[in-house]
């Protein structure tokens, strides 16, 4: 069959092994730390967490420079670990969960706020504040075994040089293998799928020449610059 126009091709991840990991999906996990959740003026809860997702083509890697999105005034970073599936699975155990997982990486969730903030506000889907091109920002790949279970370990954000975002991994309110075992029990999850955790609190504002860094203990470091408002 002769095809219309060629399609997109695949986004393929960075890995320190050399090898590249095909994005498939992306999970985003919403309050997923106590404190995130009260500065957004909002209560987590453990035993009901939520997600939203996002477009692979969102990926982009580390050192790159994003373009500030239409639409907005007021894009925010929020610096998250990222879990790489690489063993399909529906139904998921939660002492099988890691069985699943390839590695981690640093990651950013950008978001626009206002209009995350007003569709919130309608009780409307956020899409249009969370799923926007280049606002997965996603450094390079580790093997699980640089983490383990990914039960502790700092996070931190910076912005040019000056830390916005400081929290530790023991925080996560659900953790790694319940994340798992919980969208697996929705979803068959596929090799290729990116989870993006949640972020701890002091979420801010960017502006184009803007530069951030997230690191997390074992990972590689992930920065990104924010560029001019896209044409």
């Amino acid at each position: 069959m002769k095809l219309l126009f060629e399609p997109i091709a695949p986004v393929i991840a960075p890995t320190t092994t050399g090898e590249g990991f095909p994005v498939r999906r992306i999970f985003c996990i919403g309050r997923n730390y106590e404190e995130h959740a009260k500065e957004m003026g909002m209560q987590a809860d453990p035993e009901a967490p939520f997600f939203f997702t996002k477009w692979a083509e969102t990926v982009v890697n580390d050192g790159a420079t994003i373009a500030y999105p239409q639409g907005t005034s007021n894009f925010h970073f929020e610096a998250e670990l990222v879990v790489a599936i690489d063993k399909p699975g529906r139904n998921i155990p939660r002492e099988q969960a890691l069985d699943h997982v390839w590695g981690y990486a640093t990651g950013l969730d950008m978001t626009r706020r206002d209009l995350q903030a007003e569709a919130r506000s309608k009780q409307r889907p956020w899409d249009a504040g969370k799923n926007v091109e280049q606002s997965s920002p996603l450094g390079l790949l580790h093997p699980k075994s640089a983490l383990g279970d990914a039960t502790k370990g700092a996070i931190t954000l910076t912005v040019n040089g000056v830390e916005k975002q400081r929290g530790d991994l023991s925080q996560l309110i659900t953790p790694v293998d319940k994340l798992i075992e919980f969208l697996s029990g929705l979803y068959k999850l596929e090799a290729g799928d990116l989870i993006y955790t949640g972020t701890p609190a002091g979420v801010g504002a960017v502006v184009p020449g803007d530069v951030m860094v997230v690191e997390i203990d074992g990972l590689s470091s992930l920065t990104i610059t924010v560029g001019q408002p896209a044409e």
